[in-house]
């Protein structure tokens, strides 16, 4: 596989991001195949941006820790990407040459575009679109097809505006290149395209996925207050469901949000709301309310770096221990882990079916990686789990709390004649009427309980690439899944053979199962996105007998294969 990686970045409201984005569907367009990681300033307004992407002619799923090519619109406050837009010495930097370019970047590898003065020519101010026709050109895409993407950008902009926009892009498109420029970018082949009667190609983030897979599965009512990084899958869910017929609420606050979605689903509607770390604090007691009352809910957490307010606008898996643990008292409920941004569909909807089936909690994990990053991906099947509400009509009397063999209890919907019940979030009876009595308490616990740990996940819990007998293996979750099979691949070039387990199911923990896969692995290497090896401490509380590794990495820059790789052979040295 060949490919390319660039950045390109600029101040706050520059256009870095809306360049990237064209670049890469652009490029998709004519067959290609990428992938764009979006990086912003935790500023509401103003600061930094940049768009790093990575092209190839064969599927992408991860961004080099290299950078090839960067178009800085501007210098301002670059310095804060120093960690996620290395420059080294063989990147190629374009600039303006309206600013001083920071330390770092020599003349050696640095060429002045007077984009300014191209954009002036052509009656407009739009410097980023200068770049992008010299890209578009340069990536052997025609003028027209970078001008109808760039006009559905746009379509709600004036005409003037509009056409200000694709002057420069003409004019930029126009440009002969620098050699060097020219050199680089013909390095990445132009790709064929796609020939009819294959599987159609998306370009879509993990938001998007997972807000769709939501909608395919059933869920129906939405409560949502913006938090980044989940806002825009929020703001995707509120152009979209009603098409599915369902609504979306924006509530005053987390607390409100969750409760909304309790009441709907206490009503025999499917929903779910989504958040980040500090929002789903908040929403801790009313998920405790939802385990209690055995309502079915759906919280998407699309982590982001913290504690507190932290990094909000950066990656990172930090978010487990209040997922598995956030709750007072024992609240068994099920927590996912989405592991790319194709499989956030996936599992998103098999959120929606457990949180039905089961009538509980379902937590799904993703980042700000998975969650804001766009790809080129296959058109997911039409095979996706659905919601499955059962609306019971037992015979009298009705018990709402039936202490049932599989834990799962008759549930009725409100109004049906009949099967009228207590609803709260006390503890209560089989008939659900509260009660605090030691025998009532411990027969609700062990039936919530019951009903997750008996129940058959089936081969969705994990997804096993490789053998483990007589093998390492690197044990991950999330967005370093791809990161993972990045490694592993580089491994087995070298001749090492490594197996990856990524986990979907995280609680319960199916421990038999990986005990047993794992039995004969030679190493247990736990890699995650985060300062205190939480995943680790996880695994290793509930499979005491198994001996598991840890790398950990906090946030904001990616784990890389090399780190993974480095580790397992450091150990090795040992």
């Amino acid at each position: 596989m060949t490919t390319l990686t660039l950045a390109i970045s600029g101040s706050g409201g520059a256009g870095a991001i809306s360049t990237g984005e064209l670049v890469l569907r652009l490029y998709a367009e004519v067959g290609g195949y990428g992938m764009l990681k979006k990086t912003f300033s935790p500023q509401i307004r103003g600061g930094e941006s940049a768009a790093i992407l990575r092209l190839g002619d064969a599927p992408v799923s991860t961004i080099p820790a290299t950078i090839d090519l960067l178009v800085a619109l501007d210098w301002q406050n670059f310095a804060r990407f120093a960690d996620e837009v290395p420059i080294s010495a063989s990147t190629l930097v374009l600039h303006t040459g309206t600013d001083v370019p920071p330390p770092g970047v020599t003349p050696d590898n640095l060429l002045t575009v007077d984009a300014p003065g191209i954009a002036a020519t052509a009656d407009s101010g739009w410097l980023n679109m200068v770049f992008f026709g010299m890209l578009a050109s340069g990536l052997g895409c025609t003028c027209a097809a970078a001008e109808t993407l760039l006009r559905a950008r746009l379509e709600k902009h004036d005409d003037a505006v509009l056409d200000a926009a694709c002057r420069a892009l003409q004019a930029g498109f126009a440009q002969a290149l620098p050699d060097p420029l020219r050199e680089l970018l013909a390095t990445l082949p132009v790709p064929a395209a796609t020939a009819p009667g294959q599987p159609q190609r998306w370009l879509a983030s993990g938001n998007q996925m997972a807000a769709l897979g939501a909608l395919e599965a059933g869920v129906r009512f939405v409560a949502a207050y913006p938090i980044t990084p989940a806002s825009d899958l929020l703001e995707w869910l509120a152009h979209h469901i009603e098409h599915y017929g369902g609504h979306l609420v924006q509530a005053e606050d987390e607390l409100a949000a969750i409760n909304m979605v309790i009441g709907a689903g206490f009503g025999g509607v499917p929903a779910m709301t989504a958040t980040s770390g500090p929002g789903m604090a908040l929403m801790s007691e009313a998920m405790g309310l939802a385990v209690a009352s055995e309502t079915a809910a759906v919280v998407v957490d699309v982590m982001r770096g913290g504690p507190s307010t932290g990094i909000p606008t950066k990656s990172e898996q930090s978010d487990l221990n209040l997922a598995l643990y956030g709750m007072h008292g024992d609240a068994p409920h099920i927590v996912l882990a989405a592991q790319s941004i194709a499989d956030c569909h996936f599992t998103a909807a098999w959120a929606v079916h457990l949180a039905t089936r089961l009538q509980t909690l379902v937590i799904v994990l993703s980042d700000q990686s998975l969650g804001q990053s766009i790809q080129v991906i296959d058109a997911p099947g039409s095979d996706c789990p659905r919601a499955a509400v059962d609306s019971s009509q037992e015979a009298e009397p009705y018990l709402r709390y039936r202490d049932t063999d599989s834990g799962v209890s008759p549930l009725a919907l409100p109004g049906e004649p009949g099967h009228m019940y207590t609803a709260d979030g006390l503890e209560h009876s089989e008939n659900a009427i509260p009660s605090p009595r030691a025998r009532d308490h411990r027969m609700q616990l062990d039936k919530r309980w019951r009903k997750l740990a008996d129940w058959d996940f089936g081969g969705h819990w994990a997804e096993l690439v490789g053998q483990v007998d007589q093998r390492p293996v690197i044990l991950c979750m999330g967005s370093v899944t791809a990161t993972a099979l990045e490694a592993q691949a580089a491994m087995a070039g070298a001749g090492r053979e490594v197996a990856v387990l990524s986990l979907r199911l995280l609680a319960p923990l199916p421990t038999k199962q990986l005990a047993t896969l794992l039995a004969s692995g030679t190493r247990l290497l736990v890699v995650e996105h985060n300062h205190g090896a939480q995943l680790w401490h996880y695994l290793r509380s509930l499979l005491p007998q198994l001996a598991f590794e840890s790398l950990a990495l906090p946030g904001p820059t990616a784990i890389q294969p090399r780190d993974i790789y480095t580790a397992l052979e450091a150990a090795n040295a040992t």
